[in-house]
């Protein structure tokens, strides 16, 4: 579970952090600020990112530097496409059940 996007972005900071970190690399304050929460709840989160594979992490001296990998995210993207594609199917054979059953025998 350590590399599971799906839990990666399980949390609204962490789906936070995500899309600014899809505007491109950033520093760990500017990523982070405004979440309202302390900085060791910031680090837990990021180091969930982190574990996911989600978020790369750069020290320079004392910067540390975020950016994103999209690769976990793609993979996770692509196990909701197919589940579309059958819960669409799904929902077509119910509508086409409950047509034929409100336009009766």
């Amino acid at each position: 579970m350590a590399n599971d996007p799906f839990r990666a972005v399980a949390h609204p900071i962490r789906r936070g952090i995500v899309e600014r970190l899809a505007r491109g690399p950033a520093t760990v304050g500017v990523v982070t600020g405004g979440f309202g929460v302390s900085k060791p709840t910031i680090s837990k989160h990021l180091k969930v990112l982190e574990r996911a594979g989600v978020v790369v992490r750069t020290v320079e001296g004392r910067t540390h530097q975020l950016d994103l990998n999209v690769v976990p995210l793609v993979a996770a993207a692509e196990w909701f496409d197919q589940q579309r594609v059958v819960w669409t199917r799904m929902f077509d054979a119910a509508d086409d059940l409950l047509s034929e059953r409100k336009e009766g025998p």
